[in-house]
């Protein structure tokens, strides 16, 4: 997915302001052993980013950000900050990525099977503990979410997120023998 940036000099609470209210973006780009780059992302371009991934997955998401010389350089989202009362985005945090360096992030944990659950159709409720799991890979190895099937569970099963099937290439960032879902009675 692209997006355009537009690089900016002031660095001014007032000129953040000025930027808001011309519909935009101030963001900030990090990059592993460089000073950190300032720019302007499209606002209208950014909302119509943010309604075209699935929900829960912006954070794996890898971006093309290119700038008003054509130079792209790729990036994930690390951070989000929204108005308190009108939820519109205020400010934004890219991390560049390099191909030789590992990225730190947190992959959605989806679960499979819901409908056919028969702790479920005993009258059990899913309960999904852990939603997210912090890993470390490099930019290319980055899963795009881990899934648990749960139609065998019953009531009062647990998986742990040791059942995940994660690549030898990603690293988990947790302890594998915590609960992610258990089948819970109502």
């Amino acid at each position: 997915m692209k997006l355009k940036v537009l690089k900016r000099e002031l660095l001014k609470k007032s000129e953040s302001k000025k930027i808001r209210r011309e519909g935009n973006i101030p963001a900030v780009i990090y990059s592993e052993g460089k000073e950190s780059q300032s720019i302007i992302v499209d606002g209208s371009e950014f909302s119509s980013l943010l309604r075209s991934v699935v929900p829960g997955r912006l954070s794996t998401t890898i971006l093309t950000l290119t700038d008003e010389h054509g130079k792209e350089r790729r990036a994930i989202v690390k951070d989000i900050q929204y108005h308190v009362t009108s939820y519109d985005v205020i400010h934004l945090d890219f991390e560049a990525l390099s191909d030789k360096i590992p990225v730190s992030l947190n992959i959605p944990v989806e679960c499979s099977g819901v409908v056919d659950c028969a702790g479920i159709k005993l009258g059990g409720v899913l309960r999904q503990v852990i939603r997210s799991l912090r890993v470390r890979c490099l930019p290319k190895d980055i899963p795009v979410s881990f899934v648990l099937d749960v139609r065998s569970m019953v009531l009062y099963d647990v998986k742990r997120l040791a059942a995940l099937e994660i690549p030898k290439t990603v690293r988990p960032m947790a302890n594998m023998n915590e609960v992610a879902i258990i089948i819970a009675k109502r």
